[in-house]
């Protein structure tokens, strides 16, 4: 049989395998490989079907593609995605490996890992602390120009130097997101999530995307716009953890071979794990809400062990901090000072409450999720319309960002000015009005001894306002009118900001509204209420997060890190329960809205209740491709060709057993490593496993880093060589994952999630095997959901 014909067939086998793994690294692969891959369609409304009722795409795409291919959104562009191999390959290689390390060899590889969570945690709060640095010295010094040119009363001058920074900024900004690293757009978060649960996503951890994240989120912050930098530095940290974990880059010539022990999908699985907790702890300087947050929110896989090397990762953040923070003191950081790595100190308020509070604290929860499902739902809206536009090219991202921009300038420089001036406190405890600088009292276009209240929230970097609106003793600062023009402004800000062409987090734009009508609350309420309108703020901010992300345990304990107040422990605990209550009646957490419009495969931790009434059997279907142990190379190079199946079962039959006998499964990325090696054989004999041995170690089968993987496409062979002959024994993972088929499909769902599995071969009680696959599982929740099966190839 020569390379154009197809493999011969095993009728008594049958495989589902849609999977497609070209081992292509996340930065060198130039094109999408065949294969059919995961796709989500658990909304019908962000799909679009071909002619025969198929789903396509994600979101509301026009783009002709292959619809046999797994899609996603990354960025703004329509990429192939595949699962990750969290399973240990146990094959001969491997057992020999193990067998011959002695223990040195642990003991290095546990001190390499201690090392590199070490380095993590150094980079990621280096990284954090250059962003704040950088934030509060381009934000400040822009606020500073605009001040003095209104001391001046050269108003319009002023807003063309504010407006144009912004929009010089925005640019930039978008400009580097859109040519350099369109992935690195948004939060990230999301596609971090998505990767921890098994998909690998074209770019989403490169080191073009670190890079952008980085600089594009300083533009973006700098710029004015309703967004945070907390979303993307939890991208970061994922970015930093995958770099280091997969030894560098070889596109950048930046690799380090001591570090081969982590090439592996399960290794730097737990790297960036303590990369998102990192992430967390760098921005909000809350170390233990960093890691409570990624066991919440991020990570699909969780053990002890992980744990205390998140921990460790943590600590290690706050240390970098907290050092730099107090280097800053001395002035030698220019205008970074208390509005960098936001900080609210709330411990000298004594938080006393009584039952008139607790109804107050209640009523907060329930306008937390309703004004939460109600962000969601029309964010959801906006998304979808940003796509079509995005879909354009860099030139309308760029449009899209520059419109926002002004927009974003002409509220915070314009809505100012319908506010009254108002004369200062004379027990301020700050001065009034703050001139030059970061404060509570702005006095904008109003005379000596007179403050703009509005100003002192719509005229600060976001830190600075959150501040403001937290400050305890202020209770008449701001004025009603004051405070529902800012909710209303920053409200719609944040859903029209988030989707541009720029790094952004909505941690801070969350915080800020919720902040803001807690506010309103407490200003309201303060004749029945003994709480502070500061701690309403709190609260407020507090009933915001749990109505939109839907996170509990982790955004109560960053809140409490935040503000240093334990005191509000309980009232931060029931304002967050009651809040997601409430908005999970209407729809979906934030992020888990986000992932599905992107068309990222997610695995529920939990079946759903009809799969109890279906079996593993039900979901698996064919044609399948098997190998025998001793197979024809131009057997499994056609194969390679025409699939881009990532695992196939070797099955042993006579001559070579007595009867049919599963030796186990192959996976494309070891065949190629084989083929390319070249050791083949004129006869189909079974060669003993130090043949193959002799010539290969387990770690020339590891997972490349960054760079171009190999691809079947990369390899050629005489016609002689096709006719030849290649031992799998040795390569074959031989124990591989198996259930009778018979198994009820809710328990082979919870496999997959729980165990990591990318396959599960699925054993009849007839004498044959079949192979099922993550994309059968979520297959069949999209069938069930949408009642459109994709089309697949024969």
């Amino acid at each position: 049989m020569d390379g154009g014909q197809s493999p011969r067939p095993q009728q008594h086998h049958r495989m589902p395998e849609r999977e497609g793994n070209n081992n292509h690294d996340i930065e060198g692969m130039d094109g999408a490989a065949e294969g059919d891959w995961w796709q989500n369609s658990s909304s019908n409304a962000l799909l679009r079907y071909d002619d025969r009722g198929s789903i396509c795409e994600p979101l509301m795409r026009k783009r002709t593609i292959n619809t046999t291919s797994q899609i996603a959104i990354v960025g703004a562009n329509i990429c192939p995605i595949e699962s990750l191999d969290y399973e240990v390959v146990e094959n001969n290689l491997f057992k020999q490996d193990w067998r011959s390390r002695k223990k040195k060899h642990i003991f290095q590889y546990i001190i390499m890992k201690w090392t590199l969570v070490l380095l993590i945690g150094l980079l990621t709060g280096l990284v954090g602390f250059f962003n704040n640095l950088a934030v509060e010295n381009i934000a400040g010094l822009k606020l500073l120009i605009t001040s003095d040119l209104m001391l001046k009363e050269r108003y319009f001058t002023a807003f063309l130097a504010y407006g144009g920074s912004n929009l010089v900024l925005a640019a930039a900004a978008a400009a580097i997101c859109a040519y350099i690293a369109p992935a690195a757009a948004g939060s990230g978060i999301p596609e971090v999530k998505a990767y921890l649960n098994g998909v690998d996503a074209y770019s989403i951890l490169a080191p073009s995307t670190l890079f952008v994240k980085i600089f594009g989120s300083i533009l973006g912050v700098s710029a004015g716009f309703v967004l945070g930098k907390e979303g993307p530095m939890v991208h970061t940290g994922a970015c930093i953890a995958n770099l280091l974990g997969q030894g560098g880059s070889r596109k950048y010539h930046l690799t380090c071979n001591w570090l081969r022990y982590f090439k592996n999908d399960r290794d730097r699985r737990d790297l960036i794990t303590c990369g998102c907790a990192a992430g967390v702890a760098a921005a909000f300087r809350a170390p233990v809400g960093g890691v409570l947050f990624a066991l919440e929110e991020a990570a699909s896989w969780w053990r002890s062990a992980l744990l205390w090397r998140a921990f460790f990762t943590t600590a290690v953040v706050a240390v970098v901090l907290r050092t730099l923070i107090e280097f800053c003191r001395s002035g030698k950081c220019g205008l970074f000072g208390q509005g960098g790595l936001i900080m609210f100190d709330l411990s000298s308020t004594v938080a006393t409450y009584s039952s008139p509070d607790l109804l107050a604290i209640i009523l907060l929860g329930i306008i937390g999720g309703i004004f939460g499902g109600l962000f969601n739902f029309l964010l959801d809206k906006i998304l979808r319309i940003y796509s079509i536009i995005n879909e354009r090219g860099a030139p309308s991202k760029i449009l899209l960002t520059i419109i926002v921009s002004v927009i974003t300038s002409m509220c915070s420089y314009g809505l100012p000015w319908l506010a009254s001036c108002t004369q200062c406190p004379e027990d301020a405890v700050e001065q009034c009005p703050t001139v030059g600088r970061s404060g509570n009292y702005k006095n904008f276009q109003c005379p000596p001894g007179y403050y703009n209240g509005m100003a002192s929230l719509f005229f600060n970097t976001n830190d600075d306002a959150i501040r403001n609106l937290f400050s305890t003793g202020t209770a008449t600062e701001y004025h009603m009118s004051s405070l529902f023009i800012f909710f209303v402004a920053i409200y719609c800000l944040g859903l029209v900001t988030y989707g541009i062409a720029v790094p952004s987090g909505l941690f801070i734009p969350v915080i800020l509204a919720g902040a803001t009508y807690g506010r309103i609350v407490g200003t309201l309420l303060g004749s029945i209420s003994s709480l502070d309108p500061g701690l309403f703020a709190l609260l407020g901010a507090a009933s915001f997060l749990g109505g939109t992300m839907r996170m509990t345990v982790s955004v109560c304990v960053i809140l409490l890190e935040l503000t240093n107040d334990l005191q509000m422990l309980p009232l931060v605990m029931l304002v967050l329960l009651i809040s997601k209550t409430i908005a999970d009646s209407f729809n979906k957490g934030v992020y888990d809205q986000i992932v599905v419009m992107k068309g990222l495969p997610y695995m529920e931790a939990h079946a759903e209740p009809y799969m109890r009434h279906l079996v593993a059997g039900d979901v698996v279907t064919g044609p399948l491709i098997t190998f025998s142990g001793v197979e024809k190379v131009g057997d499994i190079v056609t194969a390679l060709r025409i699939t881009g199946h990532n695992g196939f079962p070797v099955v042993d039959e006579p001559p070579l057993t007595e009867v049919p006998e599963l030796v186990g499964l192959v996976i494309r990325s070891h065949l190629l490593v084989l083929l390319k090696g070249k050791m083949f054989m004129k006869e189909p004999v079974k060669m003993s496993g130090s043949f193959v041995m002799e010539r290969f170690g387990a770690f020339d089968f590891a997972k490349a880093g960054s760079g171009k993987g190999l691809k079947i496409e990369d390899l050629h062979f005489t016609d002689e060589e096709m006719q030849m002959y290649v031992d799998l024994h040795a390569i074959a993972n031989t124990s591989p994952y198996t259930v009778v088929e018979t198994m009820s499909l809710a328990k082979a769902a919870l496999l997959f999630r729980e165990l990591g599995l990318r396959h599960l071969l699925v054993v009849p009680k007839t004498p044959y095997v079949r192979v099922s696959t993550a994309d059968d599982i979520f297959h069949m929740l999209n069938a069930e959901a949408s009642h459109c099966w994709n089309s697949h190839k024969a």
